[in-house]
């Protein structure tokens, strides 16, 4: 079994030629609404590529989380640990995708802010019956810090997403067995401007001095790095027709969690996240993007 614990949003999605700049109004091509929120998004793609998976997190009394909830529950994931609160909304991300499909996101947290240790505490055999534990940082940082000491106390796997992006200190990173942040979000953690692979490396080394194990720093289109004490590794990006990055990260680290629950080895996990990645970028939206099982084969067994 795999727990997430992290954020739920209701993705709202404008499809536009080009970014607009500072002050600029521009005419977009299409509008969506697309169950979204990097927790979410990370359980239904361990959920689709066929593991147990439950979610911990907040939503609000309202249609946006009644869709989110029934969007989750439709694709297998146990939503029985995931809180309604009352008098507030579920959390909103508005992105932008332009035709080159890159994206920017702005996020309204709403109800995410609302999940705490003590929600945590309740859930705590929900936790204890798990393999694999993965976090982000889109609800509270201290709800976090504790998701995460709690799981290392139980003896389980910790898988982090760092983003968005803060300071971490080492009682919190010690805690952290597989760190996944992107070379932006490296940068900010780190302290450390990154500019080649030695700069990643140092980065890297700042991190696991204060106590995380293994890193995979997602790069796009060029792939990842596995970073740890032993060295460095990159594993390239399948080649195809990117329509969408959203969600590319959320399906790699999902797929990764799949991987370790199976058993499989970490270079094993990160082949198979690079594929999973790959598909979900050829797919418009969050959650609407991500592949099944059977899919993630026949594209493995294709390429080769």
């Amino acid at each position: 079994m795999i727990t997430v614990v992290g954020s739920l949003n209701m993705d709202l999605v404008t499809y536009t030629g080009r970014m607009p700049v500072i002050g600029e109004t521009i005419i977009g091509k299409s509008f969506k609404q697309i169950p979204g929120g990097k927790g979410a998004n990370q359980a239904d793609a361990i959920a689709k590529l066929g593991a147990k998976v439950r979610m911990i997190g907040c939503v609000g009394s309202d249609d946006m989380g009644n869709t989110l909830l029934e969007s989750l529950n439709n694709d297998g994931v146990d939503i029985t640990r995931i809180k309604k609160v009352e008098g507030i909304s579920t959390g909103i991300a508005s992105i932008t995708v332009d035709s080159a499909a890159n994206n920017c996101i702005i996020v309204v947290s709403g109800a995410n802010n609302m999940l705490s240790a003590d929600d945590i505490r309740t859930s705590y055999d929900a936790l204890q019956n798990s393999d694999v534990v993965v976090a982000q940082l889109e609800v509270p940082i201290e709800t976090v810090k504790y998701v995460l000491s709690t799981a290392k106390q139980l003896g389980k796997l910790t898988i982090l997403n760092p983003a968005p992006a803060v300071e971490l200190d080492k009682d919190f990173l010690a805690n952290v067995d597989i760190l996944v942040p992107n070379d932006t979000e490296l940068q900010l953690i780190s302290g450390i401007q990154v500019n080649n692979d030695s700069d990643m490396e140092n980065a890297a080394q700042v991190l696991m001095n204060k106590g995380v194990r293994e890193l995979i720093v997602t790069l796009g289109d060029k792939g990842c790095v596995h970073i740890n004490k032993l060295g460095m590794k990159a594993y390239p990006a399948y080649k195809v027709n990117a329509v969408d990055t959203t969600a590319a990260g959320d399906s790699f680290i999902g797929a990764v969690a799949v991987a370790i629950n199976e058993g499989k080895s970490l270079e094993e996990a990160i082949h198979f996240a690079t594929a999973v990645g790959a598909i979900t970028v050829t797919k418009e939206g969050a959650q609407s993007s991500l592949p099944l099982r059977g899919e993630v084969e026949t594209f493995i067994r294709d390429v080769k």
